[in-house]
């Protein structure tokens, strides 16, 4: 009798104790629908740095694959549909990742289109230009290349590089072209997500387009929470 009440009790305790609790993409409103995910989480809006991490869905929960330090926009972060181009922040929100791009080649294992910047590569981000917030080669005449990234002149930030789907699809001018996540410079960004170039290629080679990868930028509270999103 006392070892069954023991056994009974033992059983009562495993079915009182808390579960583990909800990952950062299960506390979030929307993940896109695919099966990896991007977070890049700072704690304030005005934060330089801050965390990014790369999940996976298996058998119905979100599982981290891996996790480095960020950095973001010089004057923090801001709601993606009310960001104003030349602002140095880095938008908000969740967003594809159309395709990947560098002057280096592709990591082993990228299973993203992949584009290798070249001398003619450019990022139109002239706001009276037809291909504002593309990738161009050459530049066109109707971008001027003071308005636009010369891509192979950022030998650092654009060995490796992954297009952020911030106004992409549909671009609004004045809200922002050229924000991708890329590897580190000297500082924060101009607006772009940045990581160390060996967490770079460790995404490179986890993110898988077949599996409808998304990136989730946003903080920890407040109205720019990317729990939110």
């Amino acid at each position: 009798m006392r070892l069954a009440a023991a056994t009974l009790a033992s059983a009562s305790l495993l079915a009182l104790a808390p579960s583990d609790p909800p990952t950062l993409p299960e506390r979030m409103a929307d993940t896109g629908g695919g099966s990896q995910l991007i977070t890049a989480q700072a704690p304030r809006g005005d934060s330089t740095s801050g965390t990014l991490t790369w999940w996976d869905r298996r058998d119905g929960h979100w599982v981290k694959a891996g996790s480095a330090a960020a950095r973001f926009g010089a004057k923090g972060l801001a709601e993606g549909g009310s960001r104003k181009q030349a602002s140095n922040t880095t938008p908000t929100g969740l967003y594809d990742l159309p395709f990947a791009f560098g002057i280096k080649a592709a990591p082993d294992g990228t299973a993203l289109p992949y584009r290798r910047v070249r001398e003619e590569s450019w990022w139109c981000q002239d706001n009276d230009s037809r291909s504002y917030n593309r990738w161009t080669e050459p530049r066109p005449a109707d971008c001027r290349a003071s308005e636009s990234e010369h891509l192979i002149a950022y030998p650092t930030q654009y060995a490796y590089a992954l297009v952020v789907g911030f106004n992409y699809e549909r671009p609004v001018r004045g809200r922002g072209a050229g924000i991708f996540l890329h590897v580190d410079g000297a500082g924060a960004t101009a607006g772009c997500v940045s990581v160390s170039q060996d967490a770079m290629r460790r995404v490179l080679a986890w993110v898988d387009a077949a599996r409808g990868p998304r990136i989730a930028i946003g903080t920890v509270s407040g109205a720019t929470a990317i729990t939110r999103y």
